[in-house]
């Protein structure tokens, strides 16, 4: 025989204070919830209305520098370190949590034209105009101590850029030529290049670190191993670039800063084509970072915005602006993957949020599962045209928002000009080339 009983447990709907909220049984039968779909849609639109009303992305503004701020460098150890050089030759070195400078170097006579941190955090190293490479300790000075640099190496020509080795006691430099060099000798290991242009800027792969990646003047990008002492490939662009970022998540992958408003991520497996163009900006791309976790970068631009944008998506998902902000010149992600900080023409260093509506501090476990739980269903009806439409919305000063209408109507011009030649031209005389092709000249072995 058997006795069915009906058994309750106190736990599953008894309060156990005053303060709990009531616990409401819910059943899960789909049948008893036709309206379901409808009541989730109202929360995905008020959850997206709400997160472009919270989104201030906005910090902090850090003031100090005399002249325009031309470089940015993270500490490798410490999040809240960040130094900067300016165009006055002036190198100041911030305290984020503090939000002020705690150190003011004169380094160089002339542009700070690159700044590198050592991979132990120990040291740092700059670049400027005055054809020098100094290293500087990154601890401040003693009491009665005078500021001076650890070491100071006399280069022949002025360097544009440098860069350290993400593991070894090596960095390297460009200007004429790409210089590898050991931090204990006053002449380079070795000299490598290709082509009679200048270089712009030198970046060493963070995973597979024998790699580096140089920019020229000339359009090119050349790609080279630092263990055979020579260049390995370059490819050939419509327009110059102005720096590479390579994705800490992915040997292979590189993003490229042009001057034709774009940015290019290419897999230097096969260079012929890149992965993705990414076009938002309405001026010239002058700096980019990656994201810690790979997934985004942040680019700044000629045209006073810093744009993310995530890696596999050919627009930005989002654009910061201030009236005050002038042409933006460098930009970094911090090491967290929680803050950007970009440096502009006006000397000043802003910090900004990477998710603009995201809310900053302690957040309480429900206050956490309700941020994700509207995370889910902002997913889901991400592709409703309200929801991409709120979601999509930005304000853009008016002179950047001239522009882009410019150059849309431009773009429009120049399609519609293709399709009229390919329609009045023999069948095949007139190939279809898909925009990620168009912009690469040659591939070089």
């Amino acid at each position: 025989m058997k006795v069915k009983m009906l058994s309750r447990n106190p736990d599953n709907y008894v309060r156990e204070t005053k303060l709990d909220l009531q616990r409401v049984p819910r059943n899960y039968d789909p049948t008893l919830h036709p309206f379901e779909v409808s009541r989730e849609y109202v929360r995905a639109l008020n959850a997206t209305k709400l997160e472009r009303v919270f989104a201030k992305p906005f910090l902090a503004s850090l003031d100090g520098h005399r002249d325009g701020v031309n470089c940015l460098a993270k500490h490798p150890k410490s999040l809240a370190t960040v130094l900067s050089g300016a165009c006055d030759g002036e190198v100041r070195v911030w305290n984020l949590t503090k939000r002020k400078c705690i150190r003011t170097i004169q380094a160089h006579e002339g542009f700070v034209r690159g700044i590198c941190t050592r991979f132990c955090g120990t040291s740092f190293f700059t670049v400027g105009d005055d054809k020098t490479v100094k290293q500087w300790k990154m601890d401040a000075p003693g009491y009665g101590e005078e500021e001076e640099p650890l070491h100071t190496i006399l280069g022949k020509t002025v360097y544009t850029g440098i860069d350290h080795h993400w593991k070894d006691p090596a960095f390297a430099t460009c200007g004429q030529q790409v210089d590898i060099w050991d931090e204990q000798r006053t002449s380079p290991i070795c000299s490598m290049t290709w082509g009679f242009d200048s270089i712009n800027s030198v970046k060493f792969n963070p995973i597979e670190t024998s790699l580096l990646g140089s920019c020229a003047s000339d359009r090119n990008i050349v790609l080279y191993d630092m263990r055979q002492a020579t260049p390995l490939k370059k490819v050939i662009l419509d327009m110059r670039t102005n720096t590479i970022c390579w994705n800490p998540m992915e040997a292979f992958t590189f993003t490229a800063a042009n001057e034709d408003y774009n940015l290019y991520t290419f897999d230097m497996r096969a260079l012929d084509t890149p992965v993705m163009v990414h076009m938002d900006h309405a001026s010239a791309v002058l700096d980019v970072d990656y994201s810690p976790t790979g997934r985004e970068f942040v680019s700044a631009s000629f045209d006073k915005s810093i744009r993310i944008f995530p890696v596999d998506k050919s627009r930005s998902r989002e654009v910061y602006h201030t009236r005050r902000m002038q042409h933006v010149i460098c930009v970094r992600w911090t090491a967290d993957s929680k803050y950007i900080m970009c440096g502009s023409d006006e000397m000043n260093i802003r910090l900004w949020k990477a998710n603009a509506s995201e809310k900053l501090g302690v957040l309480a476990s429900r206050e956490r599962a309700a941020q994700e739980y509207n995370q889910k269903l902002k997913e889901k009806f991400q592709h409703h045209p309200n929801i991409k439409r709120i979601a999509r919305h930005r304000h853009l000063p008016k002179s950047l928002y001239s522009q882009i209408q410019e150059q849309r109507i431009m773009r429009e011009a120049r399609r519609r000009k293709e399709l009229n030649r390919r329609k009045h031209s023999r069948p095949g005389s007139v190939p279809v080339v898909s925009e990620r092709k168009k912009h690469v000249v040659a591939v070089v072995k």
